[in-house]
């Protein structure tokens, strides 16, 4: 098909010609820097991988296998202009290694790793009224989540356990069959191991039954520790297909907790959810006077007190302490040089504790885990930016796994590293104990990122030909930068190419890091739209420490963070 009709109107139809994909005049111009007489032999090919591509181990050998693979038996000689373009376009040629192995050292203890987590994980939907089920738990241990939070309740007879948002509208799941769930599809994704946070509100007979039920289910998988508080943490290696609980010792919840305000809901949060959406936040501290009407967690706000009436079957299971003790951020905040736990702040607890206790927080991060979830007027399930946590030293950045966003773009970006094990190691900067790490403070350039966006293609095969503009081809743009620590968060954007479905920019963006350890590349396609909101058009999010310098394709997400078919980007990636 040469040409497009859009009807414009009952009488009146408009044509366009529907462009081939050709290469861009810089690929042209590479192929006849590496080729002779339009032939890119094997040597040339070779070449080109060890200096534009930077693969400097790549041996003709190498060449010849991605050539083999890449073009048709007939052109095995070498590639043509076409078949060169193709396989720069291709799937062969991705940003980041389609074989990446685990490869970041598995052995140091669980704190000195970023850790793939998830918040109400039971949830299918919004936080007030939607369906509690064991269906959003396998999906997210699919995508590679490792730490799933089940919130436990008495049942209306009080003879079994659920697991539901209390004190909402959300229909309740069993326990027993979220469990079964977890131990079925646990490590299907990643052999690393699955942390279980329990928001325990059960009397003493049912942590007793919880106990038995952990116990049956899980048989050999749970980690049990031989001594009552673990003096560090294991490592990811050594609990590898191993279950871990984590929750506070327990205590009888419901008799504290009667008094207690829920809040009536009337704040309202940014729906991130549109084509445009909000923005990542700028890291910026609020008064005391914006955290105060936050509806927070039930488990997280309580005093950790004594459990002499605990069931002991139930406190036995417990590998990972929870708790924030008595007193304020310094207490909740001090390193024990005898043993390690977790503590949990809300997002807006961690944003008022970094304006006075940054380095603090680092500290405590190196030997302990701390859990960052979302506040809670976050009732239709959106997400807050996780770089906020993980430049402190936040292993467990709990997240909305069934909304999207941004926010949770950027945290797939980040899991995309270490193989998708879900378990991604803390940068040597936060790990410092000479100079603790000052989130606050802006640090020298180590790095620049230079991009260059040449070109896209794919919406035609994956979106009706009226989704964008029922009048004409589409009018894309793409915007790039960084999510990062605050001196290294930047959005830049290209022009609109108007009325092509394969839009050609050809335009270089630069992009100096100070963290370049912690940055994720933010990649978006939006189709301008003069009378109303741009049209979403594509995303992705890449970790920059395992970006492969060269000329690469980018696959595009939707939303939803579901791959498309057809959609890419041709961009090239340098550092310099």
């Amino acid at each position: 098909m040469s040409k497009q009709t859009y009807k414009v109107c009952f009488c009146f139809r408009r044509r366009f010609r529907l462009a081939a994909t050709e290469a861009p005049p810089q690929i042209k111009t590479l192929f006849d820097n590496y080729s002779d007489n339009g032939i890119m032999n094997v040597d040339h090919f070779q070449r080109f991988l060890v200096e534009v591509q930077k693969q400097e181990k790549a041996t003709v050998e190498d060449a010849q296998l991605i050539m083999n693979s890449a073009t048709h038996i007939f052109h095995r000689k070498g590639f043509n202009l076409e078949t060169f373009f193709k396989y720069l376009f291709g799937d062969s040629n991705p940003a980041l290694d389609l074989d990446s192995k685990v490869h970041h050292d598995m052995n140091a203890p669980l704190s000195h790793y970023f850790i793939f987590t998830g918040h109400n994980s039971y949830l299918t939907g919004n936080q007030l009224s939607s369906d509690c089920s064991d269906v959003p738990i396998i999906e997210a241990l699919k995508k590679g989540v490792r730490v799933i939070e089940l919130d436990i309740w008495p049942n209306s007879t009080k003879d079994d356990v659920h697991v539901l948002h209390g004190r909402t509208l959300t229909t309740p799941v069993q326990l027993i069959k979220c469990l079964k769930s977890i131990k079925d599809h646990a490590f299907i994704a990643s052999e690393y191991p699955v942390v279980i946070t329990l928001e325990d509100h059960l009397t003493t007979d049912l942590q007793a039954k919880v106990a038995k039920m952990v116990t049956e289910t899980f048989g050999e998988m749970l980690f049990a520790p031989d001594a009552e508080s673990l003096s560090e943490f294991p490592s990811p290696e050594s609990l590898k297909r191993r279950i871990i609980i984590s929750t506070k010792p327990p205590k009888e919840y419901l008799k504290a907790k009667e008094g207690k305000i829920s809040g009536n809901g009337s704040q309202k949060e940014n729906n991130s959810s549109e084509a445009w959406g909000g923005e990542i936040p700028t890291y910026k501290s609020r008064s005391g006077a914006d955290f105060k009407d936050d509806l927070e967690e039930e488990e997280e706000e309580e005093d950790e007190l004594q459990d002499d009436t605990c069931a002991p079957e139930y406190r036995n299971l417990i590998a990972i302490h929870a708790g924030k003790g008595k007193g304020g951020l310094d207490d909740w905040l001090r390193v024990d040089p005898d043993k390690v736990r977790r503590l949990s702040l809300s997002e807006q607890e961690l944003e008022k504790a970094a304006k006075t206790h940054g380095p603090q927080i680092v500290k405590f991060t190196q030997r302990n885990i701390l859990r960052v979830y979302p506040k809670g007027i976050r009732f239709d399930s959106s997400n807050y930016n996780p770089l906020i946590g993980w430049m402190h030293g936040a292993q467990m950045v709990a997240f909305n796994m069934q909304g999207y966003g941004r926010s949770l773009w950027v945290m797939q970006g980040m899991f995309k590293a270490n193989g998708g094990c879900g378990y991604v190691k803390k940068p040597e900067i936060l790990m410092k104990n000479d100079s603790i790490f000052d989130p606050r403070v802006t640090l020298p350039f180590k790095t620049t990122l230079k991009v260059t966006v040449f070109m896209g293609e794919g919406w035609y095969y994956d979106f009706s030909h009226t989704h964008f503009d029922a009048y004409s081809p589409p009018d894309f743009y793409t915007r790039v930068g960084i999510a990062g620590v605050p001196a290294d968060t930047i959005m830049k954007r290209t022009k609109a190419i108007e009325d092509n479905w394969i839009p050609a920019w050809n335009e270089e963006f630069e992009f100096p890091l100070t963290v370049p350890e912690l940055a994720i590349l933010r990649i978006e396609v939006h189709e301008y739209d003069m009378s109303e909101k741009d049209d979403f058009g594509g995303q992705a999010c890449l970790p920059i420490s395992e970006l492969r310098k060269g000329i690469r394709a980018v696959p595009l997400y939707s939303q939803k963070g579901d791959k498309y078919s057809s959609v890419k980007l041709l961009m090239h990636f340098d550092f310099v």
